[in-house]
């Protein structure tokens, strides 16, 4: 049960939630503002699709139907891969190994032969940097060809669920689900699928930085009956046991980037603003991010500079409208110091924030 009403429905027993809308719009361009980012652009992208196949014969599916029963048919056939969370170097989880080797460029490496590897998107060390003599095409004003040969190896396990419709001695008909686990293939004699590919990188003279080489890949599993028949290919024990043939298949998707440091103007319509769940007992909390500048913000909107002020003399009475003041005892005539009111405004106001060069913004 959620203690902050973030269940999409009021059922005690929906274990699903919705994801918070942390950015919001109110449709008034006048709250748009330009903000710079530091990030990476992709320069150029392929994305390929690969397709493996695994064979399964007499895997024994766990628990036993019920003594009496029979198969009348398979309702559903479900399939996903195996993942140990607590332990990732778990030898049955489903793993893919990528070795991608190129032509016409080189990864960059370091004295001790390592490829040198730099911080992704995704926070690891997941991008390769990228090396080639492009002033060919950099007169052109245009991208230099990379060709390239991927292998994917595929080892581990995947989970196939069957929905079987049972029927008892009275004819009473029941769904009953079986699993069984499902190894595709060892480390030691991995699932390898090849493929090439050609993507353009950009110039490595005219930059501070070389482009950069990243690649992902995900594999999606999908099983059924080796002859899509329930009486070939499923069989009962004496003691109910379920046996099968099945036909696993591996999709994988794999795509290679190859993307360059740059810094963009994005319009923006703020930062976003997450709700908090807990029952407060302090009475204010610390931010975790700095406000954002804005145009109002500028030197240019924000008046003259402030400048120091100097300590008044306590005879002397100021003209709140910051004009030479009026003369106190023992200053005759407009002799008196100059104790202009108007500097105590740079000041700002207890609880009032400041701009970017320190004007309070009035």
């Amino acid at each position: 049960m959620s203690c902050f009403g973030n269940r999409p429905a009021p059922d005690l027993y929906e274990n699903c939630c919705n994801g918070g809308n942390l950015c919001k719009f109110n449709g008034k361009l006048d709250d748009i503002v330009s903000t710079p980012i530091y990030v990476q652009s992709v320069y150029d992208a392929v994305l390929s699709n690969l397709q493996g196949m695994k064979t399964v014969q007499n895997q024994v599916f766990t628990p036993n139907i019920p003594c009496g029963s029979t198969i009348s048919r398979v309702v559903d056939i479900r399939c996903k891969r195996f993942f140990n969370p607590c332990n990732v170097d778990d030898p049955r989880n489903l793993n893919l190994d990528v070795d991608t080797s190129i032509s016409g460029a080189t990864f960059l490496q370091n004295c001790q032969g390592n490829y040198i590897e730099v911080v992704g998107p995704d926070g690891t060390l997941s991008e390769k940097i990228l090396y080639a003599d492009t002033h060919e095409c950099d007169d052109k004003c245009m991208g230099t060809p990379v060709f390239g040969t991927q292998n994917v190896s595929i080892s581990g396990n995947v989970l196939v669920y069957i929905d079987l419709l049972l029927c008892d001695r009275c004819n009473n008909e029941s769904v009953f689900t079986v699993c069984a686990e499902v190894n595709v293939a060892s480390e030691a004699h991995p699932l390898v699928l090849t493929n090439f590919f050609e993507i353009c990188m950009p110039s490595t003279t005219d930059t501070a930085f070389f482009p950069r080489f990243t690649e992902f890949t995900n594999v999606a599993a999908e099983a059924r009956l080796a002859t899509n028949s329930c009486g070939r290919d499923l069989s009962v024990g004496p003691e109910g046991e379920v046996y099968g043939n099945l036909i696993i298949a591996l999709c994988v998707s794999a795509e290679k980037k190859v993307v360059v440091p740059v810094q963009l103007c994005a319009l923006s319509s703020g930062f976003a603003e997450i709700p908090t769940q807990n029952n407060p007992i302090c009475t204010s909390f610390p931010t975790l991010f700095p406000n954002r500048i804005g145009e109002a913000d500028t030197a240019e909107n924000c008046g003259e500079p402030c400048r120091p002020c100097e300590p008044c003399d306590p005879r002397d009475k100021c003209d709140p409208c910051g004009s030479t003041p009026a003369p106190g005892p023992g200053h005759p005539g407009n002799n008196g110091p100059d104790c202009s009111c108007g500097c105590n405004e740079c000041a700002p106001p207890k609880g009032h924030g400041q701009g970017h060069n320190g004007c309070h913004r009035r």
